[in-house]
């Protein structure tokens, strides 16, 4: 008997991996940017369902600081795919109640893109549905090779002091660092390893892994996860 959401005991914050976009297409002989688009479909579909159930974050890895290394047609389709997204959350923007964030290498990205982050990252700032958090160009790793320089920075100028340093101290020269760790943490495909994503944040997430490829996983399989979620009795380390 299939258990229903208990609705007092949601996971403030989901980790989407959303694997499976290529296979999805090779499955059905189409180009792997039938894949992304399709994968971009569900993106939308699953963060309505997220909003309606009461989830208060998700953060999805949509490209890896690895993914460069993907062929240019690829890279490029994606950039563009990206590019549509940002112009048609801007135009929503005023309607849509989404607070949006982007984590990771920023810099890395067309200057047009960057604008178009910035104007929309403003333009939700205030928002009060749900935090869309997306990691572009983004590894775990970088993020925290790039904030042990910065905090190495400011050891050499005076202004944090070496035995000051600690777990919190970290995690603010994070790109995560108003946003809470994530509960639930989702991988989509049946591969079952969290490549690089959010290593620092996710140490006690609950993982959960789908054998669906991204562009057929729902807003019922995304039910499941939760109630998956809610069967496990977590812990922190203590007692």
């Amino acid at each position: 008997m299939k258990k229903d959401i208990d609705y007092n005991n949601l996971p403030e914050h989901i980790a989407i991996i959303m694997d499976g976009n290529g296979r999805w297409a090779k499955k059905r002989m189409l180009p792997h940017s039938a894949g992304h688009k399709a994968g971009s479909e569900t993106l939308k579909a699953i963060v309505e369902e997220a909003e309606k159930i009461g989830i208060k974050y998700i953060t999805v890895y949509a490209f890896s600081t690895e993914n460069w290394d993907r062929p240019k047609e690829e890279v490029d389709y994606l950039m563009n795919l990206m590019d549509e997204f940002l112009t048609d959350n801007l135009s929503a923007s005023k309607k849509n109640n989404y607070k949006i964030q982007i984590i990771g290498q920023r810099q890395r990205l067309r200057k047009d893109l960057q604008d178009k982050i910035k104007k929309l990252e403003l333009n939700t700032k205030d928002k009060k549905g749900i935090n869309l958090i997306i990691a572009i160009s983004y590894g775990g790793r970088d993020e925290i090779a790039r904030a042990v320089k910065e905090i190495s920075r400011q050891v050499v100028k005076g202004a944090i002091q070496l035995d000051r340093i600690d777990e919190a101290l970290v995690a603010r020269y994070l790109d995560t660092k108003d946003i809470k760790d994530p509960d639930l943490l989702i991988r989509t495909s049946g591969e079952q390893r969290t490549s690089n994503f959010l290593i620092w944040q996710s140490a006690y997430s609950e993982l959960y892994f789908s054998d669906k490829l991204w562009p057929d996983f729902n807003a019922e399989d995304l039910k499941t996860a939760i109630v998956d979620y809610q069967s496990r009795e977590r812990r922190f380390g203590g007692r």
